[in-house]
């Protein structure tokens, strides 16, 4: 009798959208072009300064040429063991005004009428993972304001200067400047010219 052989079930491999036909400015929700990323979406939890859930659902949308310098440099990122984890990415110009109403300090929240580079899908407030998952030390939690998140601020343990200055070097590398006062926050340089947006991305019910 022969022995009956079961051939092993193969895995199959996620499909990941491609970026070809559509233009730069086209919204995207970056998980559908990677599974390399991790999340932490503050704002979709009461878990952030505003102590308020204003997202109705966790999703990461950016524009399409900023999602591609972002698969960039996380690919970078990868090669010394860490990924980008986020805590926001394209922010809604209605989900703006609500900031507003909850917290109307322009030095915490950008005045909607204005618009942030998170309105127009160029912005995004990161950290770095290791691929197993556990953070790298900041010296603050996002959204932290005080000078212990600035930049120049040099009065930190050197792991955590080195830790800044992987992101913020790496980040620079691929078309990307952060703001001096918050060491997560960081824009796409071709970005600013882009117009404030109010697309909703849809939630599963």
């Amino acid at each position: 009798m022969l022995d009956t052989i079961i051939p092993e079930k193969s895995v199959p491999q996620k499909a990941f959208r491609s970026f070809e036909g559509l233009a730069d400015t086209t919204f995207v929700r970056l998980a559908d072009f990677s599974d390399g990323f991790a999340y932490d979406l503050r704002y979709a939890t009461s878990n952030n300064f505003l102590k308020e859930k204003v997202y109705d659902c966790a999703e990461c949308y950016t524009r399409v040429k900023t999602a591609k310098a972002l698969l960039v440099a996380n690919k970078e990122f990868k090669t010394k063991g860490v990924r980008i984890k986020f805590f926001d990415c394209y922010r809604p110009n209605s989900v703006q005004y609500k900031m507003w109403e909850i917290v109307p300090n322009p030095q915490y929240v950008a005045d909607p009428k204005k618009g942030s580079i998170h309105n127009k899908g160029g912005a995004v407030d990161i950290t770095l993972e290791t691929l197993d998952g556990e953070e790298l030390d900041m010296g603050t939690d996002f959204d932290f304001f005080g000078k212990k998140a600035y930049h120049d601020n040099t009065d930190l343990p050197q792991e955590i200067l080195d830790n800044r200055k992987l992101l913020k070097g790496t980040m620079e590398r691929h078309g990307f400047w952060g703001i001096r006062t918050e060491w997560w926050h960081y824009n796409l340089g071709t970005a600013s010219n882009d117009k404030i947006a109010n697309f909703k991305w849809p939630c599963d019910e």
